[in-house]
């Protein structure tokens, strides 16, 4: 089974990486590609040749699907790709959190916030009254209280479009 993450390093990486990609790695100064990661499994350190640069393990917004092809013609999905590998400059801020909440591409900067549903204010103590009073519909009884048979009419005809 094939795993798939997405490593983003700096432009300076970037290049010494394709520079030991397209030559013979025995002949490369930067001769060795190295990333491990400390106990939590999030933060850790990416090292090429002898530089050592810091590197985090972040959760994207959404889930990005990897395609690859033989033919330049047909797209065979090869893997659902939920992580990013984050490679940063020893100065360079890091990513709070375990999210990087900006996705790939520009046109998702703050996805989270701009593209998803928000979650809805409700009150546990409410939500679990008309589910109470719902099971108890659903076995033959009544609903016990006024305050909660209005609550639960209201829920019906956002539910139905009543």
């Amino acid at each position: 089974m094939e795993e798939q993450f997405i490593l983003r390093v700096p432009p300076s990486v970037a290049e010494r990486i394709e520079r030991l990609l397209n030559e013979n790695a025995s002949s490369s100064a930067d001769g060795a590609l190295d990333i491990s990661f400390s106990e939590d499994g999030r933060s850790g350190t990416f090292m090429i040749g002898n530089e050592t640069f810091p590197a985090s393990l972040l959760d994207l917004p959404c889930i990005v699907e990897s395609y690859k092809t033989y033919d330049d013609n047909v797209l065979i999905k090869t893997a659902d790709v939920g992580q990013i590998i984050m490679v940063k400059e020893e100065g360079d801020t890091s990513v709070e959190g375990v999210e990087y909440k900006h996705g790939l591409t520009p046109p998702m900067r703050d996805a989270r916030r701009r593209r998803f549903r928000r979650e809805p204010d409700l009150n546990p103590e409410v939500v679990a009254r008309v589910e109470k009073d719902l099971l108890n519909i659903m076995s033959g009884g009544t609903v016990e209280n006024i305050l909660v048979n209005f609550l639960f009419l209201q829920v019906l005809q956002h539910v139905f479009w009543l």
